[in-house]
């Protein structure tokens, strides 16, 4: 049953990150979804208008990675999910943290290119993320992360 006034933040940055996500979005359909993500020209493109977009950062740009903290936080605050769900990377782990911050319950879904151990933002996710998932079965680890299948 839809429950469109339960919000629902989904995070992902490009490239795979954003297909993964992609395939997720008619799950999310039934919700108020806000999508975000690092590549302006991303929503425009499957026609998606209620997005925001936050800026790339890898874990060797700290200054760079402060500022998509900051903006995640903002993007958090401003929309005020009930659920934050990403499929990676750092400014979706950002998110994730904002949305604890605010008590929204968190999914992270490591990406499925990590097939030979989780992401870094997938370890720190275990620790953060009310759920943490991945796509290969043999890094489930009871009780995070866990595996129920692969997106794609």
């Amino acid at each position: 049953m839809p429950d469109h006034n339960r919000r629902v933040l989904a995070v992902a940055s490009g490239g795979g990150h954003w297909e993964q996500m992609m395939l997720l979005a008619p799950t999310l359909d039934q919700f108020a979804v806000r999508f975000v993500t690092t590549e302006p020209e991303l929503p425009r493109q499957r026609g998606i208008t209620n997005a925001g977009i936050l800026p790339d950062c890898y874990q060797n740009q700290p200054l760079r990675s402060a500022w998509c903290a900051l903006a995640a936080l903002r993007e958090v605050v401003r929309y005020r999910p009930h659920i934050v769900i990403s499929t990676g990377a750092a400014p979706g782990f950002f998110c994730i943290l904002a949305g604890r911050l605010i008590g929204a319950k968190t999914l992270w879904i490591d990406s499925v290119a990590n097939g030979e151990e989780l992401s870094m933002c997938g370890k720190l996710s275990k620790r953060f993320a009310h759920e943490c998932l991945t796509q290969w079965e043999h890094l489930a680890a009871p009780p995070t992360p866990r595996y129920f299948g692969a997106v794609l």
